[in-house]
């Protein structure tokens, strides 16, 4: 901490001394990547990919099924937009070939659509000890499970133990290089302009098979290192991932300042010389303790110090866009947010006089939450729908903003054309996914396949580097292989149960068991461990005992089955069956971490079996 406040004395000094470098914009980019397998889940394999790749460019990320790779740094200006996309496109492609001499693909997506609870664990970690610090930090400041609460058309209600929550998402981070005297206004501007931006690029609206936010991963990553406790409802606590409290007024220091007061130091690492000395020598220092602070804060718009050609400078990170769903998508979507930087700037100057905070964070989470048809307050003070701000005054504005910094005007319209198109058509990346999810389902493609046959057409249409509004709807026969597909009970169980407790009447398991046409009933305790099961078969004997009037009104702990043979989510198929043989049960409770999280009936044993066969004996006889 002690060296952490040096370096803010030090930028304070470089700020008066007018060190920081002005007069010059450029842009960068990061590329994040899912590496997934033959049956298109991921695939923990980074290790094995970067050491084909043997490329700096290129390294890890928190998961083993994640890759980053980043794009030069350009001056802003001419063909910098074709060029950035020039070398994303080779970047991308690289990263390719090198997966699929490992086995494995990759796919630029918000969040994965095959991506299942069991693969977010620490054995799926880069073994990196940074990244164990992190969870073990965070764990420590929490004192308890995460817990996730994202509700959207469906809803995912979950407790995690570790941050790997966090490797579900992936995005592709732009950078914007801004002098110090002009920082606040356009970190504002990049505060209000983010909400459109992302309305327009949504590409992550389905976590473990539920439909949520149009863009999840703005919920999802702030929930899995959320250090708050729920119990301290009385008090304010700002998120480490926010979109911020305020306008920033001053300089940059508002924003490190207030995040060195609110966020305690996670860890600390080998440091370089003292800054202050190093300023006394003419020497410019590298914030070491600063920037590594800054790292465990992940404000949606960022501030970032850095050092190029030997000058410090200044840039404002945008990390609030989702990787994919192809290069030119995402071009466009930093073409839209490098000219909305530039031309709300123009236009309207400072942006704090015609918008409050409140309204311009409000439009953020409409966007995440809603994609085009959110409800956005504008600069004017009038309500829009993000669809018809955007074609009517932003993409206008933007063109404006590029064609006035001297970006190449066919880059200019090469790149909000794929905006315009995408959102006249309505097909965002998130709108894809949802429009294909829908249609397979109304073809009869069974569930276990549907997430697979969504990642594999996503990758299929991103080789073609076609922009997602051009993309034809997702096939069932897309699908990875039928015996990938059924290979493990999490894939096909039910996981929408009825149950009963020990303490209530044997008659409610009968009548529930009429009701719904089911043959058992898994007994739970309150905090959903199994501790039970009722069958048919127990209910026949009680009916069929001597007497006119069965006793339904004896409790279900007195009839119950206790020792339940039950499986995990992850167990296969093959030895589920064998399991029910053994038991001599029609059901299987699948049971995770102590949890009830499904069952598996002879029936859905008898369908897939029969699914199987008939698939099999098409492919024989082809």
């Amino acid at each position: 901490m002690k060296r952490l406040l040096r370096d803010v004395r030090a930028l304070e000094r470089m700020l008066e001394e007018d060190m920081i470098e002005r007069g010059i914009r450029r842009i960068g980019a990061e590329q994040e990547f899912f590496l997934v397998d033959s049956a298109y889940r991921a695939a923990p394999m980074a290790t094995e990919v970067l050491a084909q790749l043997d490329d700096p460019l290129f390294e890890h990320e928190l998961g083993l099924y994640n890759l980053e790779c980043s794009v030069d740094p350009a001056v802003f200006g001419g063909k910098c937009l074709s060029d950035m996309e020039t070398q994303l496109i080779k970047l991308v492609d690289q990263a390719a070939a090198a997966a699929r001499a490992c086995g494995t693909e990759t796919i630029l997506t918000g969040i994965l659509p095959t991506i299942d609870k069991s693969d977010l664990g620490l054995h799926n970690q880069t073994p990196n000890p940074r990244y164990r610090l992190l969870n073990d930090t965070l764990g420590a400041l929490r004192g308890d499970d995460y817990e996730i609460n994202i509700k959207g058309a469906d809803e995912v209600i979950l407790r995690h133990q570790d941050v790997m929550l966090e490797s579900a998402n992936t995005s592709f981070q732009v950078h914007f290089q801004v002098g110090p005297d002009e920082f606040p206004r356009f970190y504002n501007v990049a505060q209000v302009v983010c909400a459109p931006v992302l309305a327009a690029a949504t590409n992550s609206p389905l976590l473990f098979g539920k439909r949520l936010w149009h863009e999840t991963r703005i919920a999802l990553f702030q929930q899995s290192v959320d250090t708050r406790k729920s119990n301290h409802h009385m008090r304010e606590f700002t998120p480490r991932v926010s979109y911020g409290s305020g306008w920033v007024r001053d300089s940059v220091l508002d924003i490190f300042r207030e995040d060195i007061a609110r966020f305690r130091v996670l860890f600390a690492a080998e440091l370089d010389e003292d800054p202050l000395a190093q300023l006394d020598r003419g020497d410019i220092p590298g914030l070491a303790a600063l920037r590594l602070h800054n790292s465990t804060v992940y404000r949606w718009n960022r501030p970032c110090y850095g050092i190029s050609e030997g000058r410090p400078h200044l840039r404002i990170e945008n990390r609030v866009l989702p990787s994919g769903p192809t290069p030119r998508d995402e071009m466009a979507n930093a073409a839209f947010w490098f000219g909305l930087m530039a031309g709300v700037l123009d236009e309207v100057g400072d942006v704090t006089e015609h918008i409050d905070f409140d309204d311009a964070r409000g439009n953020f989470f409409a966007a995440a939450r809603g994609g085009l048809e959110a409800p956005l307050t504008w600069l004017d003070g009038k309500t829009y729908t993000a669809h018809e701000l955007i074609i009517d005054v932003l993409v206008p504005l933007a063109r404006r903003g590029l064609i006035d910094h001297g970006i190449d005007s066919d880059d200019v319209e090469t790149y909000l054309d794929v905006i315009h198109q995408r959102v006249s058509s309505r097909q965002t990346g998130s709108n894809w996914l949802l429009r294909s999810l829908s249609r397979l389902k109304k073809n009869g493609v069974a569930d276990a396949e549907v997430y697979s046959a969504l990642t594999a057409a996503t990758i299929k249409r991103q080789q073609t580097h076609k922009p997602v509004h051009e993309w034809d709807l997702a096939e069932g026969a897309e699908a990875a292989s039928w015996k990938d597909n059924h290979l493990r009970v999490r894939q096909y169980m039910s996981r929408d149960l009825f149950t009963v407790t020990e303490d209530e009447p044997i008659e409610l398991a009968a009548s529930m068991m009429a009701w719904h046409n089911i043959h058992w009933i898994p007994v739970e305790d309150d905090v959903h461990n199994l501790v039970g099961l009722v069958t048919h078969d127990m209910l026949l004997k009680i009916m069929a005992e001597p007497g006119d009037d069965p006793d339904l009104s004896i409790l279900v702990s007195e009839v119950m089955l206790r020792d339940v043979p039950s499986i995990e989510s992850s167990t296969l198929t093959l030895d589920a069956i064998r399991k029910m043989r053994a038991s001599r049960l029609s059901c299987l409770p699948v049971v995770d971490d102590g949890k009830l999280v499904g069952m598996v009936t002879e029936r859905d044993v008898l369908d897939i079996a029969s699914t199987l066969l008939e698939k099999q004996l098409i492919q024989s006889n082809s």
